[in-house]
């Protein structure tokens, strides 16, 4: 697919739903009393993947577009599966539910495509181990097979890494230990587990004691079901928030953008740029925070640099990719570093960024948990997405503003996250 040249953005985008929150709007509602309506729960392949198999654990899952009715189990417990559940691409939907899957008095399997079976698994099967679970895995990766015929027992686990993913696994496994089962974090992750939790009628106590915050659930729980409305992917957004910054006189709203509070360093970051954006319609609904984004083009501080490093990294982790193509544009650069987790994304993301930057001419560094990238003055290449949707999307933003001519080689890996991204592109783009 070759992408289009736009000299500026206007109009109103649509963005997907917010795959976290909808991946874990569905978990909880499979082991939730009573009946769960999500409204815009995210189309995304990856989201479907958690349908999938939470359907085949025994959850009644009826889904009319993005409106997805679910029956959980509650005291009737989840059902053993006839076969496999199959995670598709998805690296939450194994490892979340690895930590409902543990507690359950059935075995089970859990398998990916290529690329999520080269994921590590190992950072959630150490802590599942430590409560008592019993896991086989192919040196530290999927498929993984959950004995979970012995009962959880409660622990107190402290975060080797910054993970939502790991800190979620572990409290999702409380709920069916005999116990308070803490997770410590040092380096603050998105808490949506957390509030979704707290949606559902389960009591997450949260502490400091000075050089992290302790996260408690206290087990056996029971989760009553609770409608849910997702809102717009922030994610998503900041494609958007980057194309309209770097093309001077555009003009961009996405309305109902979950701007929670350990997701919204996109914002913050761009804003730093002197970039115009405003928020407004703020409002909370199910304990997310959303309102409408509008962001109008143009750098106001085109000469400054950016370092992303230590704890900004870990907010911004999903952003980086399109934050390497910002760097091109800027004429103190882009450095990136403690971000080794990037390699073990859908993609090794840190060679691909480089890789394809430097094809399209680039000044481009690669360091082992990072890169730096100077302003530069590219042309176009034959981009390889590696399957990875962020970075199809990310490149093709910056083809976009770069006057067009280069070809994504796998185009619709988009569809991990954002399957329309390319059709929202063509329509807002003059």
């Amino acid at each position: 697919m070759k992408i289009g040249y736009a000299t500026t953005l206007k109009g109103t985008v649509t963005l997907p739903a917010d795959k976290s929150i909808s991946h874990r709007a569905a978990l909880l509602a499979a082991i939730a009393e009573g009946e769960t309506i999500v409204e815009n729960y995210a189309e995304s392949d990856d989201c479907t993947s958690t349908l999938r198999c939470i359907a085949s654990l025994g959850a009644k899952v009826e889904r009319d577009g993005s409106t997805v009715k679910i029956t959980g189990r509650g005291d009737e417990g989840l059902v053993g599966p006839s076969g496999p559940l199959d995670c598709g691409n998805s690296g939450t939907t194994m490892r979340l539910l690895a930590g409902i899957l543990a507690g359950q008095p059935f075995t089970s399997a859990m398998i990916g495509d290529d690329s999520l079976q080269s994921r590590p698994m190992k950072r959630i099967v150490e802590p599942l181990t430590m409560m008592g679970a019993t896991i086989d895995s192919s040196d530290g990766h999927a498929p993984l097979i959950i004995h979970g015929m012995t009962p959880l027992h409660a622990i107190g686990y402290d975060m080797p890494i910054s993970s939502a993913q790991v800190k979620s696994c572990v409290l999702l496994a409380g709920l069916f230990a005999d116990g308070e089962t803490s997770v410590t974090e040092y380096v603050a992750t998105r808490d949506h587990t957390e509030r979704m939790l707290a949606w559902f009628g389960v009591n997450v106590l949260e502490r400091s004691d000075g050089a992290g915050t302790i996260l408690t659930v206290s087990g056996p729980a029971q989760l009553t079901a609770r409608d849910i409305v997702v809102p717009g992917d922030i994610s998503a957004a900041a494609f958007f928030l980057v194309a309209a910054a770097c093309l001077p006189g555009s003009d961009i709203t996405m309305p109902n953008v979950g701007l929670n509070p350990t997701r919204r360093a996109i914002v913050d970051l761009l804003l730093g740029l002197g970039v115009d954006i405003q928020i407004t319609d703020e409002q909370n609904n199910c304990n997310e925070p959303s309102g409408t984004i509008r962001v109008r083009g143009g750098i106001g501080h085109p000469y400054r640099s950016l370092k992303i490093h230590g704890e900004r990294t870990a907010a911004l982790i999903d952003e980086i990719p399109i934050l390497a193509m910002l760097g091109t544009q800027l004429s103190g650069g882009l450095e990136v570093r403690d971000a080794s987790d990037l390699r073990t994304k859908e993609s090794d993301r840190i060679s691909s960024i480089v890789d394809n930057l430097g094809m399209m001419g680039a000044f481009v560094d690669e360091f082992d948990d990072g890169f730096a990238v100077d302003l530069s003055i590219l042309s176009p290449a034959n981009i390889e997405t590696r399957g990875d949707h962020r970075i199809a999307m990310a490149f093709a933003i910056l083809d976009l503003i770069n006057g067009g001519g280069s070809t994504i080689d796998y185009p619709e890996c988009v569809a991990v996250s954002f399957p329309n991204f390319f059709e929202a592109l063509r329509e807002v783009s003059q």
